[in-house]
């Protein structure tokens, strides 16, 4: 199997994986693996599937869970039940107030109809190719996490600023997404203790500091392709700056326990000579 190359960290290695991540994201799936999942899942979707016998198949369901970046929660065969079930129910608020636009996606992807999924063969190659580079995203947080945090912002960011939501809307779906509340987050440099404050007083924090880091007045304006890089530059380098305070931190301690023995001066000389 094909791993991603990031021969760097921080803006350095995010540009390099920007620059060739067309050819790399094809190395990857060319990979037999990969293609075996994906010619599966045009396969079983050439039809009508049944959702008992689609929650039944560990592989279909991690395949098609992967593509709308659900990679691993096939083991939740009951909820997922629930959610198509839900889905399926014009009455039904469940996925309102679930607030998971990634379920959401996946649900009305998959709207069974009298207890089956009907997929048309552009909706089968599409959630094929999401499939591709979700596969791919995966393999390259194994590599480096936070390049796989900055992928999943550049392609999610869009689908949450750019709909018809209020302000406010967008401020709390931004606050649900993982990967791009942990982008932005660390890009305005906003400390961990925010979580234990209110939701409400979380989004005033959040929608304060966008408007002053970025420059902005709405939120539609974090979709710009300057903001995005201006977004993720600032992660790789505040990321990189918490790094290296971690380093000299731990270069400190080290100087201080030899210190005690050798003089600063030897010890200074001791431990570089290490590196």
């Amino acid at each position: 199997m094909f791993q991603p190359v990031i021969p760097l960290s921080g803006n350095s290695g995010w540009k390099f994986l920007e620059a060739t991540y067309d050819r790399q994201l094809k190395s990857y799936t060319d990979a037999p693996q990969i293609q075996l999942d994906r010619d599966y899942l045009i396969e079983k979707f050439s039809g009508p599937v049944a959702v008992e016998d689609f929650l039944k198949d560990t592989r279909l369901l991690r395949v098609s869970l992967t593509a709308y970046d659900l990679g691993g929660e096939e083991w939740k065969r009951g909820f997922i039940d629930k959610v198509l079930s839900e889905v399926s129910d014009p009455e039904s608020t469940f996925l309102t107030r679930l607030n998971n636009p990634k379920y959401t996606a996946f649900a009305n992807a998959m709207k069974p109809v009298d207890g089956k999924i009907t997929l048309s063969p552009a909706a089968v190659s599409a959630m094929a190719a999401e499939y591709e580079a979700a596969a791919f995203e995966a393999a390259v947080g194994e590599v480096d996490d936070n390049m796989r945090i900055s992928l999943n912002y550049k392609s999610e960011i869009g689908g949450i600023v750019g709909s018809g939501a209020s302000e406010s809307a967008k401020i709390y779906r931004m606050l649900a997404n993982v990967p791009v509340r942990t982008l932005l987050e660390g890009a305005m440099n906003l400390p961990s203790d925010i979580r234990k404050l209110p939701i409400e007083r979380q989004a005033e924090i959040f929608q304060e500091r966008l408007q002053s880091t970025f420059g902005i007045k709405n939120m539609s304006e974090l979709n710009s392709p300057e903001i995005i890089d201006k977004a993720i530059q600032r992660f790789h380098v505040m990321e990189s700056i918490k790094e290296g305070v971690a380093n000299y931190s731990s270069a400190s301690a080290a100087l201080t326990l030899l210190g005690n023995g050798l003089g600063s001066q030897s010890s200074e000389n001791l431990f570089l000579s290490l590196l």
